[in-house]
């Protein structure tokens, strides 16, 4: 067990239920796609897209947090397959319209390069037409900085939103940035 986040994910549902402002947004999309979620740990997110009608492929590093994934999707009878893999080198194929990405990004000095090249990666890699979807905490510089690589990454897209939820289990607010990849010219 030399992953430090098969520690947290020993207790169940560790970081509690999805953002409100992430249910909302996912409730209200018209079409249930096929969605991708980057470091979804323990699930919190995929097992509650699947419920709702996505099909959901998470990826974390944490056998433990996959193993909780995988079973409580088999008990639930939901399309949701858990794989343990590094997502800085996991395939964003085509078969992703959305890539989720709940609290990956931090932009911490040690981390900042790392994550750069993994939002890149990201943004050339889906396919036209599919979203990026970030959730992060609340922080200007943060902000600023995923904003900054987007943009600079040159793939053109559009903002369908920009905006906060409150994370009352954590008594936090995160940051929501929603684009979807346009067609190149």
């Amino acid at each position: 067990m030399s992953n430090p986040y098969n520690r947290h994910y020993r207790k169940e549902s560790y970081f509690g239920q999805p953002y409100p402002g992430l249910v909302d947004f996912f409730e209200s999309y018209p079409e249930r796609n096929v969605v991708l979620d980057l470091g979804c740990g323990q699930g919190r997110d995929a097992l509650f897209l699947g419920g709702i009608g996505y099909r959901v492929v998470g990826v974390d590093i944490s056998d433990v947090g996959i193993e909780q994934l995988n079973k409580a999707a088999k008990q639930e009878k939901l399309q949701v397959e858990g794989v343990v893999a590094d997502i800085s080198s996991f395939d964003i194929t085509n078969e992703y319209d959305i890539v989720l990405l709940d609290s990956m990004f931090h932009f911490y000095k040690n981390d900042v390069e790392k994550e750069t090249r993994l939002l890149r990666r990201i943004m050339e890699e889906i396919k036209p037409g599919g979203l990026v979807c970030n959730f992060m905490q609340k922080g200007n510089e943060r902000e600023e900085k995923l904003k900054s690589i987007i943009k600079e990454s040159g793939v053109p897209f559009e903002i369908l939103l920009d905006g906060y939820t409150d994370y009352p289990e954590f008594d936090a607010e995160f940051h929501m940035y929603i684009i979807r990849k346009l067609k190149q010219e």
